[in-house]
């Protein structure tokens, strides 16, 4: 087992030559859904294709956060914490104006994680903003959904920001690339992933679309929104105005959506990430994330095994709860990965002596 991790995660570490942060994310209004709840998504592109999930404390409100797997700490690339706030965000080449050196750029994920431990909803992420040291060191659309219903996009540089309210757009939904409104048309970057995105949302029922039909519709759609540098994905549940904010679920995905099944998250009191999301055995790797890299260097992200993914998420669906215990979202978590990792077993060649 350990020498077929070795050949092909080595098989699908590959070099980047296009930017690194050029994710596909949607909001979707809680008006425009029949339930109430708004949802979020973040498909990640990275020249990190090692992720997983960290706990922390933070100053007011625990959290969970995904990372990198090489990350020292202080910083999440999407993440929700115990108010039932959340935030993601999406790298943007079309909106810095300044001289700002590259070498104090790039700390949208130091940003996110200081945001996590110490913010409810947006009015406390507009004074989080307005209270840090300029420049900010960010260039990026950053998209919030909180536990009082609301949803937005914040358009964000160095010096200031914009915020668009997602229930106000047609159809109660945006879909946000690598580009913004108010910035240079001539400096937008992935606006084929947000065609091809807008064109999957204008045909979905959105008042139905959760975490299950984001990820497959989306995330399993295919070039150009998947790629080889596709990385995680992650899908925010939200709540209703006044319900408990810790009924927030974060469905997520470690590795390509291909080779990986989504797995519920919420944020407890202590740790209670599964430990196959987390380092593991001495490593700086998600087992889940490692066994979806070797099953994509041996199958291809293009075709993977959504299909065997597909009957494992099942599981998913029909056992998870919101109102788990930690015990009892324990055990569910780990008859879970059992189910993932017989299947990854499966996938793998038979060796012939």
């Amino acid at each position: 087992m350990a020498r077929y991790f070795r050949i092909f995660v080595a098989a699908v570490l590959i070099a980047v030559s296009s930017p690194a942060f050029c994710c596909t994310s949607v909001i979707i209004s809680g008006n425009a859904r029949s339930d109430g709840r708004p949802v979020m998504m973040k498909h990640r592109d990275s020249g990190e294709l090692n992720n997983l999930m960290r706990w922390f404390k933070g100053p007011e409100y625990d959290f969970i956060g995904l990372v990198n797997a090489s990350s020292k700490g202080g910083e999440v690339w999407a993440g929700h914490n115990t108010a039932g706030f959340c935030i993601i965000n999406t790298a943007t080449y079309d909106l810095k104006d300044d001289d700002v050196p590259s070498s104090e750029m790039d700390k949208e994920g130091e940003l996110m994680f200081k945001a996590l431990g110490q913010c409810a909803d947006l009015k406390d992420f507009e004074r989080f903003l307005e209270s840090l040291p300029k420049p900010w060191g960010v260039e990026a659309n950053f998209g919030i959904i909180d536990a009082k219903g609301e949803a937005a996009y914040y358009e964000v540089n160095n010096h200031s920001y914009r915020r668009f309210d997602v229930a106000d757009e047609p159809g109660g939904y945006m879909v946000v690339t690598n580009f913004t409104r108010s910035g240079r048309p001539d400096d937008r970057k992935g606006e084929d992933r947000f065609e091809k995105a807008s064109l999957i949302m204008s045909d979905m029922d959105v008042s139905t679309a959760g975490h299950k039909e984001l990820i497959n519709a989306i995330s399993r759609s295919g070039a150009p929104i998947m790629r080889d540098i596709t990385a995680s994905v992650i899908v925010f549940e939200g709540v209703l105005p006044g319900e408990d904010p810790s009924l927030t679920v974060a469905w997520t995905v470690l590795g390509c959506p291909t080779t990986c099944v989504y797995i519920p998250l919420k944020v407890f009191t202590s740790d209670h990430i599964p430990s196959y999301m987390k380092e593991h055995r001495g490593t700086d790797e998600a087992q889940i994330c490692s066994q979806s890299l070797v099953i994509k260097g041996i199958y291809g992200f293009e075709k993977g095994c959504v299909i065997e993914c597909a009957e494992v998420e099942k599981f998913a669906d029909s056992h998870f709860s919101r109102t788990m215990s930690p015990l009892r979202y324990d055990r569910f978590a780990r008859r879970l990965f059992k189910k993932y990792r017989m299947m990854y077993r499966r996938k793998l060649p038979k060796v012939v002596s």
